[in-house]
């Protein structure tokens, strides 16, 4: 006897005797907010048992509403459960005031009938809680399928928002529109990257909230753009000239850029990539010569060429390389060597105005046999060992970071011979 109990009971007395409830309409009440009310599946099969052993649909308060039926019987209707087990959940079913215990001195389930054969006196279990609480299990019930209902409405609205932001930003690429897109796509990153496999309503609404802030400020971007291009069209309609004031502007056309050059190579420096060594690079040296693209990998480390790639991917985005120009790269080069391109681009970004067009043009060099992502990775390498040399004689003092990169670089006797070739990527 626990002081829930006696509450129990206090409320099926207080039940009024007009009362009447549709037993398996509250049944299924309670089943969907059992776990407000805190019964288990199990408990809720005894109690569907039980609910079969009284004749009636219609349960009033002003009946008898206990039901006697042997723990055989019981096991029987719920598919066979082991007695402890049984007892187990019935015990589930008193402490959640579904059912009241009526005992008889001696601890039996059974009922004392008169002469004429109606019940005077059972001992069993009392179902009279059922009609009690039948207000109280209806309101759990609408406030759990609310509840549903808002959490599935705010799934559907971080979905939208996410197939919407992905879309904008690569069109805001695609179109050349002017803007921070990898910054945008960074801040996209750590907002979705926030949230966890299972995340509850709260987290889900508060995670959907930031994305449309973003949202809002990806669409202000691409609307405003529009809107120029728009009174552009008009004023050449007109007749009037408009002259470009920033002719070197760094929001170029991919496409158009083809035709500059951007790190100082050009196709003829290039013509002679054919008698370069035809050996695969090791993923340590590209790594030694790109060591930028390991802060995008996961946890930081990179040990095989499909970590690589995973992290390429992140780069791509915030290069503002579009994913078409991303697709014809590894198409034409192999997956390997487009994420070993990208990464050396990644490891240049700060001198490279246009990557998207960047790479497109060593993709073209790449169709026509001229591009090798050997010597592109070489001139990083020896940029790097040049710094490191400039430095020593200098005689700028030594960091420990300076000391862990020294330990990454290890340049063979031949490799270093052909650092010291000067070659253009």
């Amino acid at each position: 006897m626990t002081l829930g109990h006696i509450a129990s009971q206090m409320a099926a007395k207080a039940v009024a005797p007009d009362a009447v409830a549709h037993k398996w309409q509250v049944f299924q009440h309670i089943r969907e907010s059992r776990e407000l009310i805190g019964a288990t599946d199990r408990s809720l099969s005894i109690l569907n048992a039980l609910l079969t052993f009284h004749p009636e649909t219609a349960l009033t308060g002003g009946t008898e509403l206990v039901v006697w039926p042997s723990n055989e019987q019981l096991m029987a209707r719920a598919n066979g459960m082991p007695a402890t087990t049984l007892r187990r959940h019935l015990a589930v079913l008193v402490d959640c005031g579904l059912i009241i215990r009526r005992d008889s001195p001696n601890g039996k389930r059974f009922a004392r009938k008169g002469r004429g054969g109606e019940v005077e006196q059972a001992y069993g279990f009392d179902l009279s809680p059922i009609v009690a609480r039948a207000d109280e299990f209806r309101d759990l019930a609408q406030a759990v399928q609310a509840e549903k209902k808002a959490f599935r409405v705010a799934k559907e609205r971080l979905t939208l928002l996410r197939r919407d932001i992905v879309k904008m930003i690569e069109t805001g690429i695609d179109e050349s529109v002017p803007g921070k897109w990898g910054r945008v796509s960074q801040t996209y990153q750590g907002i979705v990257g926030r949230l966890p496999r299972s995340a509850p309503r709260q987290i889900v609404e508060s995670i959907a909230q930031e994305l449309e802030e973003l949202w809002t400020e990806i669409r202000d971007i691409l609307e405003s753009f529009t809107k120029t291009m728009n009174l552009d069209a008009n004023e050449s309609h007109n007749g009037r000239h408009i002259q470009n004031s920033k002719p070197d502007s760094k929001f170029e056309s991919e496409y158009g850029f083809r035709e500059k050059d951007e790190a100082g190579g050009n196709a003829a420096e290039t013509d002679n990539v054919r008698s370069l060594p035809k050996r695969e690079l090791p993923l340590g040296i590209v790594l030694d010569a790109c060591p930028e693209i390991r802060e995008l990998a996961q946890g930081g480390s990179i040990r095989h060429w499909r970590d690589l790639l995973a992290a390429t991917d992140l780069a791509r985005p915030m290069l503002g390389i579009s994913p078409s120009a991303w697709q014809e790269a590894r198409e034409t080069m192999g997956e390997q060597h487009a994420a070993i391109t990208l990464a050396s681009i990644y490891q240049r970004a700060g001198q490279i105005n246009n990557a998207g067009g960047y790479l497109r043009s060593l993709t073209d060099r790449a169709k026509d046999g001229k591009f090798s992502t050997w010597p592109m990775v070489m001139a990083l390498l020896r940029a790097k060992l040049d710094e490191q040399k400039n430095a020593a004689s200098a005689g700028k003092p030594r960091t420990d970071e300076d000391a862990e990169d020294d330990s990454r670089v290890h340049v063979s006797a031949s490799l270093l011979k052909s650092l010291q070739k000067p070659r253009s990527w």
